[in-house]
């Protein structure tokens, strides 16, 4: 059983006055935190913090400092127009502007007295780590630090949100609905993440890590709680939730104890934003980090800030923050408004209209999606206000990884028995999509039933992908394949066979970079697994915490139990490599653990590493062509202007349009498309970016043939904005039918913000 930190107590001050020492410090502790109680109980014990020298300012610091520490951020925006946005594989939602920009955030953790021990994690604004973007990143950063950072050191996580730009994955199926490989979007991420990590090297100085966790309440939900229930009983007993709760936190210190920053783990699908949203945004990871950092550095611009907030992804498989439900929305049909059907999510016994929605789904997506960002930053807050309740963080720093070809892999259960994986398939479920995002047609989740299915696409299946053979039959049951991915190899490889299997050490802290959405018991189970092996092997005591990150490296789609792939709901339909999915990581990665020693030399054997796919990349998407502006008017020209006649005030939003150009000849990474200034004695200041919040970036195309287009930039001006006089600013690039792309700036009216 995995073994949780204790809770924050809910009066840390009179707490510390309290202790003596460790002991003294943790029965008070377990005593102060009776809103707790129930996780508590939930565990199977506790082990002793030991605070390891006296209290500076109120803060347990260590006498010398155990590791150099390095923060940094990065801008991985691509092109915010004319490009398939990624999480929901439809072909609709094509992006047209943007909310907020994508970021990558990077952590190096080096052992200060073996510098060259040093493990680099990267949280990534995206909706998935992939083999070729993290092959760029990697070869980029071991030329330029050789020695330091390499493939096996270097773990590229995703926050896995679904409102981000997409085409960057090397693998064919992904790419369907973005036309192709998109290059400036993998260009793109590539250059941010490894800006993020570089300013994460350069900023290494002496520090101190502390690790705890919280319970976070109302912030996420099982969207598929039919398969959790065909878990066993008694395994599922051990649990309060079908979701995991708990909120683990890695707190950043320098030397004086002061918070640099923090690495945080917490399960909840980014999917906050739907596919009717086409404006590209971070959800809500990358909302509570930017939520996070400006509280700290409230006179920042987003993306240049020192202290870094990470949100990163767990075992969020089968989670969703669509907390009220899933309900049928389907006008005039007797079933409209009520809960969707329990075993399928379906309404009238179709998928489409049943949808999942959020805390704030009547007032907007976008307030749903700062609602759970804001659940997770109070959760981080709780930890990061009361270090002296967190473990400090003592050992080594340690790390290993290897490839797995899934593809009939063979290896033995713990009973004995032989079993193996499969090449990559697609259930029928699927298709069926989930309450976050449902599919079309007739596919339902939840079907696997051996009758035939629909006969068009019996038919229709063979012509996409080859019909499969006996043996992958039989080793994908009882999953009724719809995509034979595995051997579909034209014009390259549609799916992955090979995944990185990869495992992060810093003191008592293990993190277990998957590959693929664990879902919530699958991920208690790999925990668990690891969490014994590492204690029964001497690698760590029972101190031992790990963690689940991902989808991370390589996009292995779906890891269900056992159980749950036999239900076929979206996440059995979605465990590509067969019903011995789960079985297999947990095989390899305990196997691993070993390797975490110090003392042990050796090297893990490994698969071959996957092709590169980039190489045979292709894309249908058409380049820029011309920007032109209208007769009697030049780029950024106001179309539409500010109401001037009257004062704005707060939750007023004021709306600029502009004569604008393709956002695509210039994707302005590290800058902005436009800005709110204020004039400030005389002067402009930028006071508001894209990346806030607050501000929205809208293009639209208004004659192909001529190159016309306009652009609306809107501002809600926020509770507390000083008063004053302001203008919204706009900032593009225009591409001739020849010659070079130039740059261009246009301003709107001033305006005045009132009380």
């Amino acid at each position: 059983m995995w073994h949780p930190l204790v809770r924050a107590p809910s009066d840390p001050s009179s707490l510390v006055a309290e202790v003596s020492d460790g002991i003294r410090f943790l029965v008070a502790m377990f005593h102060k935190s009776l809103l707790y109680i129930t996780a508590f109980f939930a565990s199977s014990g506790l082990y002793s913090l030991k605070p390891t020298t006296s209290s500076v300012y109120g803060v347990w610091a260590q006498s010398q400092p155990q590791y150099l520490l390095g923060l940094g951020i990065g801008d991985i925006t691509g092109p915010v127009v004319e490009t398939n946005m990624m999480g929901y594989a439809s072909l609709a939602q094509t992006n047209t502007g943007l909310h907020m920009r994508q970021r990558s955030r990077a952590w190096i953790i080096a052992d200060s007295s073996n510098p060259s021990d040093r493990v680099v994690f990267i949280n990534a604004d995206i909706a998935m780590g992939d083999t070729g973007i993290r092959r760029s990143i990697v070869d980029q950063l071991s030329s330029q630090y050789p020695g330091l950072y390499s493939n096996t050191n270097i773990a590229l996580v995703s926050t896995h949100q679904h409102s981000g730009v997409g085409g960057y994955l090397e693998n064919l199926l992904p790419q369907i609905t973005s036309l192709g490989y998109v290059k400036e979007t993998a260009d793109a991420i590539v250059a941010g993440t490894v800006l993020a990590v570089q300013r994460a090297h350069d900023s290494l100085q002496p520090g101190n890590l502390r690790l705890g966790n919280t319970t976070i309440l109302d912030a996420n939900i099982n969207r598929s709680p039919s398969a959790y229930l065909a878990n066993p009983a008694e395994e599922r007993a051990k649990y309060q939730w079908d979701q995991d709760k708990d909120l683990s936190l890695l707190r950043f210190e320098d030397s004086n104890g002061n918070a640099r920053g923090f690495l945080s783990f917490f399960p909840v699908h980014g999917t906050s934003l739907y596919e009717n949203n086409t404006l590209v945004s971070s959800d809500n990871k990358g909302m509570a980090a930017h939520i996070y950092e400006a509280m700290v550095e409230p006179d920042s611009m987003p993306g240049n800030v020192t202290f870094i907030a990470g949100f990163t992804q767990s075992n969020v498989g089968d989670t969703s923050p669509n907390t009220l439900g899933a309900f049928c929305e389907s006008p005039g049909q007797a079933w409209d408004g009520l809960p969707c059907d329990f075993d399928h999510s379906t309404c009238g016994n179709r998928t489409e209209d049943c949808h999942g929605r959020g805390p704030g789904f009547r007032i907007s997506d976008f307030e749903s999606n700062r609602m759970i960002a804001q659940l997770q930053v109070d959760g981080a807050k709780s930890l990061m206000d009361t270090p002296q309740t967190l473990a400090p963080v003592s050992g080594p720093v340690s790390w290993v990884h290897t490839y797995m070809n899934m593809s009939f892999r063979s290896f033995s259960l713990p009973n004995g028995t032989t079993v193996q994986t499969c090449p990559p398939a697609m259930g029928y479920s699927f298709a069926g999509g989930t309450t976050d995002g449902p599919g079309a047609f007739d596919f339902i989740q939840g079907d696997n039933s051996s009758d035939p299915q629909n006969p068009f696409w019996e038919i229709v299946k063979g012509a996409v992908t080859p019909f499969p053979n006996a043996e992958q039959i039989a080793c994908q049951y009882p999953k009724p394949i719809l995509l034979n991915t595995g051997f579909a190899q034209i014009p390259y490889s549609w799916s992955p066979h090979t995944v990185d299997i990869q495992i992060l050490q810093v003191g008592q802290l293990v993190m277990l970079i998957m590959p693929g959405e664990m879902t919530t018991m699958a991920g208690r189970r790999l925990r668990d697994a690891v969490r014994s092996t590492l204690i029964s092997s001497g690698v760590i005591g029972e101190d031992a915490y790990v963690v689940v990150a991902g989808p991370a490296n390589t996009y292995g789609h779906y890891i269900a139990t056992r159980e749950e792939y036999s239900v076929q709901r979206y996440e059995g339909a979605s465990t590509i490599f067969g019903q011995w999915t789960l079985d297999s990581y947990i095989d390899k990665y305990t196997s691993l653990v070993q390797f975490l020693n110090p003392s042990f030399t050796a090297q893990p054997a490994s698969d071959a590493a996957p092709q590169d796919q980039t190489k045979n990349a292709i894309t249908l998407r058409t380049p820029v062509i011309v920007d032109n502006p209208p007769i009697g008017k030049k780029f950024g020209d106001v179309l539409a202007d500010v109401q001037t006649s009257s004062s704005y005030h707060a939750g007023d939003t004021v709306v600029a349009q502009f004569v604008g150009a393709n956002p695509r000849n210039n994707l302005r990474l590290e800058r902005t498309f436009l800005t709110v200034d204020q004039l400030v004695n005389g002067n402009w200041k930028a006071v508001k970016s894209d990346s806030h919040p607050s501000t929205k970036y809208e293009w639209l195309r208004t004659n192909l043939i001529l190159g016309f287009s306009t652009v609306n930039i809107s501002w809600t001006i926020e509770n507390g904005t000083p008063q004053g006089t302001y203008r919204i600013t706009y900032i593009g690039d225009s591409k001739p039918l020849i010659g070079s792309i130039s740059s261009f700036t246009g301003h709107s009216s001033n305006f005045t913000v009132s009380a």
